[in-house]
């Protein structure tokens, strides 16, 4: 998909590993979950580091990966239906060894996020990150807006968490609706979660209220 005269949408590849790994640890190295997961500043980065190169890898092997010509932004998709996607044990074997002694935080937010995710069939954004050199241009909108027409020719639902009120903003903007967010433990932020559904009577799809543990990818 056309973004502007220069920027196109593509898939990406095991070579924009470097530059895509690098956008998705500066777009998530400040917040309140990443403070919560490591809230040592000074340590994060590193952690980041090891624990995105493995989500990216992760959604290479497992799921789709879209980026823009200039590797400005990545999205992270996975497609998910009535049977739950299923974790090996040496997937958490491997998120233990990134994340080191953050691992109990990353794990729960992991197993959290799977018992509260629908179970109605639809393509999961387990992440979407901007270079944030590039914020304020609507870089991230136009990769999702290419996502999203992709599943509305095929009136497939989207489902995502939103990790601050700024970013779930966006989503309603993109037509995704709110449903009851979550609380995390230990004193952690709330996350929004976004159900993208297709319209029935030109209003965005409700929020599914019906729920199935699922295993959540990386």
């Amino acid at each position: 998909m056309q973004l502007n005269s220069t920027l196109t949408v593509r898939q990406a590849t095991p070579d924009d590993a470097g530059p895509l790994i690098t956008v998705l640890v500066e777009a998530f190295l400040d917040g309140p979950v990443a403070d919560w997961l490591v809230p040592d500043l000074d340590e994060r980065r590193a952690v980041y580091f090891r624990y995105f190169t493995l989500v990216f890898n992760h959604g290479l092997q497992h799921g789709r990966v879209d980026t823009t010509s200039d590797l400005s932004a990545v999205a992270i998709w996975y497609t998910c239906d009535e049977v739950p996607l299923l974790v090996s044990t040496e997937h958490y074997y491997a998120v233990e060894k990134a994340t080191g002694k953050y691992a109990p935080k990353f794990l729960l937010l992991d197993a959290i996020f799977e018992t509260h995710h629908p179970h109605a069939p639809h393509d999961y954004l387990a992440y979407v990150a901007v270079d944030p050199r590039h914020h304020g241009q609507g870089i991230g909108s136009a990769l999702l807006t290419s996502a999203h027409q992709t599943l509305d020719a095929t009136n497939r639902a989207a489902y995502l968490e939103a990790s601050n009120t700024r970013n779930r903003d966006l989503y309603l903007r993109l037509g995704y609706r709110q449903g009851e967010p979550i609380h995390l433990p230990t004193n952690g932020p709330l996350i929004w979660r976004m159900w993208r559904g297709q319209p029935a009577d030109g209003s965005p799809a409700p929020f599914p209220t019906d729920l199935l543990p699922r295993r959540r990818p990386l």
